[in-house]
């Protein structure tokens, strides 16, 4: 008997993939873990976590004059979590501008 289920082509776990993008670590605690397509965002989102923590140092450390700087920072940050977001939803499995091919790096 053949499972013709098989031979269709595996529904992307989109969900979870744009989860990653608010809570990295959400999606590695469900069944999506296995997923690739969900791995690869869980590590973009790992990213962008990773690049706000910078962003909160720096807008600790400098002067309150120059806050606009960590403002400027964080509105690219935001920008990124839109963009991986609906890459996500897309299905796309695109790195993030910038920081994106450093995902790469982690292995899930």
């Amino acid at each position: 008997k053949i499972n013709f289920q098989n031979l269709l082509p595996k529904k992307k776990n989109t969900g979870m993939a744009a989860v990653a993008y608010i809570l990295f670590f959400i999606p590695l605690l469900t069944d999506a873990k296995d997923d690739a397509f969900v791995k690869y965002h869980v590590k973009q989102g790992l990213v962008l976590f990773i690049v706000e923590i910078i962003v909160w140092i720096i807008g600790s450390i400098l002067p309150w004059g120059l806050h606009v700087i960590t403002q400027l920072l964080n509105l690219g940050v935001f920008i990124l979590i839109i963009l991986g977001i609906m890459n996500a939803i897309q299905g796309e499995k695109k790195p993030l501008p910038l920081i994106g091919q450093f995902g790469d790096q982690f292995k899930i």
